[in-house]
């Protein structure tokens, strides 16, 4: 039985794996090595980080960076969701994802929002669902530095979800 529960630290070691799968996609990132658990833990917040457990294996993760330090931004945040490649298709990142929305709005955090490679088209399926809008491509954003878009300039699709509490 799969459940949702805080990230631990003893935990990154298979959070890392799953991060390293979506790198090898080339269509989750543009980052081509995960981070240390150290500077992992520094760029994210505390609120949603989040994993999908079943026993002790871990299937996916969640998390949030803040967008800006200025204080008029204090509640929008750019979310990360992960899934291992052998629980594709088994509703782990709608799981994930609703536990992660709960959190945030909980936390009153008020803009979700994150950039999309337009391959990676079960992710913007996903997002479609949880009632995120597509805000706009953001054409030749970043140049890729790894793996079968090596060398390209890639386009992203900005996504994002205001909380119902939010007028």
């Amino acid at each position: 039985m799969t459940a949702v529960r805080a990230m631990l630290p003893e935990d990154w070691k298979q959070v890392e794996a799953i991060y390293i799968e979506g790198i090898a996609t080339g269509h989750a990132t543009f980052e081509a090595e995960p981070p240390t658990w150290e500077e992992f833990d520094a760029g994210k917040l505390d609120v949603g980080r989040l994993v999908a457990v079943d026993g002790d294996r871990i299937l996916g993760w969640t998390a949030l960076s803040p967008v800006s330090a200025r204080p008029v931004y204090c509640g929008v945040v750019e979310h990360s969701v992960y899934i291992a490649v052998t629980a594709h298709g088994q509703g782990l990142g709608t799981l994930l994802l609703d536990a992660l929305l709960t959190a945030t709005d909980d936390a009153g955090l008020w803009t979700i929002q994150s950039s999309i490679f337009p391959e990676n088209i079960a992710s913007l399926a996903l997002h479609d669902r949880a009632g995120f809008r597509r805000v706009g491509t953001r054409n030749r954003i970043a140049y890729m530095t790894y793996g079968p878009a090596a060398g390209s300039w890639r386009d992203t699709i900005l996504i994002e979800r205001r909380s119902p509490a939010v007028p």
